[in-house]
């Protein structure tokens, strides 16, 4: 029986500089539905790239002496540093220059041209080049740019356009029938508000720069941005060329997980183009909040960013990714700070989740010579935690398929304190000191199985915990028992041996 397939997408991301810790969100919550998917038994198709084209580009390398290309080399090449720094598992990273991609943005644009849904004229408008955005006159802040604030120029030049007003009505009656589609409801709304307030036909190619894909029928007018980067979603799969079977496996998308900034660009020009093109839509778009500093939002123009690098040097890649995946709640935005990444280093991971792996160690070291025994009978006070654990992933897989990731964290760290409340409640140290060895061995052994449920359902979070965690447990060789079709309550076979390892997550004094 064929599994059932998952795809997920960021966006590509621009190589005008390095990216930011906000960057680094985004492709950390794919990454971790990525592995949970595979983890519940889906064939996983998981994309990540680069949309390396246009003027900023050309501008930015001419400054630097390099062409283009070469530019957005060395840039590219730290961007799958920092994936591959961050533990991220895609499956394929695209390329905007790469021929696969042009050549199947190329067919689309003569296709739509051919059709009568790409047309020339003559553009005027105020044109910002970091944001790569043509703003009305209205719509400007005192003269500048209103996302930036950088200066904009008036452009005047003739363009290709795309019919998008053409199929407004359409796309209403979509999400209008799929609710589903743009998540959560906040973006929905705004979209939908959008289409009604009415759309203008697009600007989709430019002829004051030459970084670009040229258009083929039309070689002085390149691409413009947005049937060129949207594109990778398809041309990644093969769209439209002899070598279509990931096409034909995994599209339609199911997520396309994006930063609320380009929610438009994903729920109206994206889907308006699939439709033109006679491509079924994404099942879901999903447009998570930014996370702010107290100067406002991260920005590579603006120059304010966070490098995830200099945090994973300081605190360690597991714990940043839980740090971000935990922080930013769904939907809204949540606020980075040092001192709130360090408490949460601290109280979550040092004190709850480590401090509980090294107790259960140290006890079980000291009463049983470094084994877990089998249990006895149990108490309600025993079966509470099992009950806890044995419904935990599925509120999870729930929470997942919700894209509340914080949420799912959340599920299992009220495991992680059940589990540190009950060695309170049960005392391990009293029943060893009035030699209840019966009572001790079901103490410590529905321990070490709440904690391996606990380390199951956090590897798609923290990928470089579990093996440490194995290590400690005595699961290392047993890839049957840590698997996600494992959690079922009582597979911890007595007689495992404890090892003893270093704490998983040392507390951080914070006057370091």
């Amino acid at each position: 029986m064929a599994r059932p397939t998952f795809y997920i997408t960021t966006p590509i991301y621009y190589p005008s500089d390095r990216l930011h810790i906000g960057h680094a969100y985004t492709t950390v919550a794919a990454d971790a539905m990525a592995r949970f998917k595979r983890m519940t038994g889906h064939d996983v198709w998981f994309l990540t790239g680069s949309d390396e084209h246009g003027q900023k580009i050309e501008r930015a390398a001419r400054a630097r002496g390099l062409a283009p290309k070469a530019y957005v080399d060395e840039i590219v090449a730290g961007f799958k540093d920092l994936w591959a720094r961050l533990d991220i598992s895609y499956d394929d990273f695209i390329r905007t220059t790469e021929p696969r991609h042009t050549r199947v943005v190329a067919a689309i644009f003569t296709r739509l041209y051919e059709q009568g849904d790409i047309y020339k004229a003559t553009y005027e408008g105020w044109y910002c080049t970091p944001c790569e955005t043509f703003w009305a006159e209205a719509r400007l802040v005192d003269g500048n740019c209103p996302d930036c604030g950088r200066p904009v120029e008036l452009v005047r030049e003739e363009s290709y356009f795309f019919r998008l007003a053409k199929y407004a009505d359409r796309l209403l009656e979509h999400i209008a029938r799929h609710p589903e589609f743009i998540q959560p409801e906040t973006r929905r709304n705004e979209v939908v508000s959008f289409v009604k307030m009415g759309l203008e036909d697009l600007c989709v190619s430019r002829t004051t720069f030459n970084w670009g894909i040229q258009v083929p029928f039309d070689p002085r007018h390149v691409v413009y941005v947005w049937i060129d980067a949207l594109t990778n979603y398809i041309s990644a799969l093969g769209y439209g060329t002899p070598d279509d079977e990931l096409f034909r496996k995994f599209w339609p998308a199911d997520v396309h997980l994006v930063g609320k900034d380009i929610i438009r660009f994903h729920c109206i020009i994206w889907p308006i183009l699939l439709m033109a093109l006679g491509i079924e839509l994404p099942r879901r778009v999903v447009g998570h909040g930014w996370l702010l500093l107290e100067s406002g939002k991260m920005s590579k123009s603006k120059g304010n960013v966070v490098d995830p690098m200099v945090l994973m040097d300081r605190y360690g890649v597991d714990a940043i990714r839980y740090y971000l995946l935990r922080e930013l709640p769904p939907g809204g935005d949540g606020y980075y700070s040092e001192d709130n990444l360090v408490a949460r280093i601290n109280t979550d991971l040092a004190n709850d989740l480590g401090n509980l792996l090294s107790r259960l160690t140290a006890m079980a070291a000291k009463y049983q010579d470094g084994a877990i025994e089998p249990p006895a009978a149990y108490e309600d006070l025993d079966q509470d935690l099992v009950d806890l654990a044995v419904g935990t992933p599925g509120e999870m897989a729930r929470l997942m398929d919700a894209f509340d990731l914080p949420g799912a964290l959340a599920a299992v760290w009220r495991l992680v304190n059940r589990a540190n409340k009950y060695i309170e409640e049960t005392a391990p140290w009293a029943l060893a000191r009035e030699g209840r060895r019966d009572r001790l061995a079901t103490v410590l052994y529905n321990l070490a199985e709440a904690y391996r449920f606990a380390t199951v359902m956090l590897m798609p979070f923290m990928p470089g915990l579990a093996p440490r965690v194995w290590a400690q447990l005595g699961l290392a060789d047993r890839p049957d028992l840590t698997a996600w079709d494992a959690l079922q309550w009582g597979r911890l076979p007595a007689g495992v041996r404890i090892k003893r390892g270093a704490p998983l997550f040392p507390r951080i004094e914070a006057a370091k």
